[in-house]
């Protein structure tokens, strides 16, 4: 297990993120479809906090992030409100989509946040064109694009990771191995020996790490961060992890074998082990128990915000909808 050691601030850091983010999915999103105020499944996270909270400690505002439909924790770790978020989960004024993209297209271009993806595998190219724009304006910019393990079976993974080694790209892919594709346990379906062996065959450097050690997900994303603003070449993380809950909230999730998900939450669980971690350098469980609740009472507040919020007014219906090249527009 990975030790605080002199960086005391960044550890405790960390933890408030991973709190911030399971607390958004538990106490908020959760707890709204519960009461009926999120009218379609969503995608939780819970159990991957390390690897939303490692990578984007190492990620500046003007950075590009590119995430999944389970991309929660990527978009509140990467800076976006976590009002706006709910509001936009609820399809509300205020919502940082406006409230038309909801869960699975939430995005927030002011703090980088390109958008998470319904499709599987469709954030890639945009990614691998996104770090294509990055290189032909010549700043110092980077791009992180995370997708599921269930992502390196279709086609755009092949074809945007082709790209990025090509034109030496400054993007980093990262596979966010919860070991499920929705339903099927991914290895039972892949050939080879898997992601990172998939990007090494393209000439990509790839990292394995665990991803349920936010410390090491953070040191490891730290260097490849720094090797990429240094004018490096593509890079390729596979963090292995757990999905806690079924594929969305409504998934039971009977697939899985009997007690396989407490087993992993007694041993993997990556808030436990950065609480232990703190401990162990001196915090105080009091302490501890403040990031929690603080947490909890953030987003329990949220969600009420968010409730009381308005809808979008119904002549907006129609703002941001692109009619260039329209056929009715361009003939009449």
């Amino acid at each position: 297990m990975t030790t605080v050691g002199h960086n005391f601030e960044r550890g405790r850091s960390l933890l408030q993120m991973m709190e911030r983010i399971r607390a958004f999915e538990e106490q908020a999103c959760l707890a709204a479809e519960r009461d009926k105020l999120v009218l379609g499944a969503i995608h939780p996270s819970i159990g991957q906090e390390a690897v939303a909270a490692g990578i984007m400690h190492n990620l500046e505002k003007e950075d590009i992030l590119l995430s999944t439909h389970r991309g929660h924790g990527h978009t509140l770790a990467k800076g976006a409100s976590s009002l706006a978020m709910m509001r936009e989960l609820l399809g509300r004024e205020g919502g940082c989509c406006g409230g038309k993209g909801g869960s699975m297209h939430i995005a927030d271009f002011d703090v980088g946040m390109l958008g998470a993806n319904g499709v599987v595998g469709a954030n890639i190219t945009i990614a691998a064109g996104a770090a294509h724009a990055i290189k032909l304006a010549g700043d110092k910019r980077i791009v992180v694009d995370i997708f599921g393990d269930g992502a390196i079976n279709r086609g755009p993974f092949l074809e945007g990771i082709n790209w990025a080694v090509v034109f030496k790209l400054p993007i980093l892919f990262v596979c966010e191995d919860n070991q499920y594709s929705a339903t099927t346990r991914t290895k039972t379906m892949t050939a080879g020996d898997g992601a990172a062996a998939r990007a090494a065959s393209l000439g990509m450097r790839s990292t394995t790490v665990d991803g349920n050690d936010v410390e090491l997900v953070a040191d490891t994303m730290a260097e490849i961060a720094s090797r990429l603003r240094a004018g490096g070449a593509p890079e390729f993380l596979h963090a292995k992890t757990y999905r806690r809950t079924g594929h969305t909230s409504f998934d039971p999730a009977g697939y899985r074998p009997a007690g396989e998900p407490e087993e992993e939450e007694k041993r993997n669980d990556p808030i436990a082990r950065q609480r232990t971690i703190l401990q162990e350098a001196g915090m105080t469980p009091a302490d501890l128990e403040q990031l929690h609740e603080d947490a909890q009472n953030e987003m329990i507040d949220v969600l009420k915000q968010a409730a009381d919020t308005p809808f979008p007014a119904t002549e907006t219906a129609f703002d941001d909808v692109q009619d260039i090249g329209s056929p009715a527009v361009e003939a009449y």
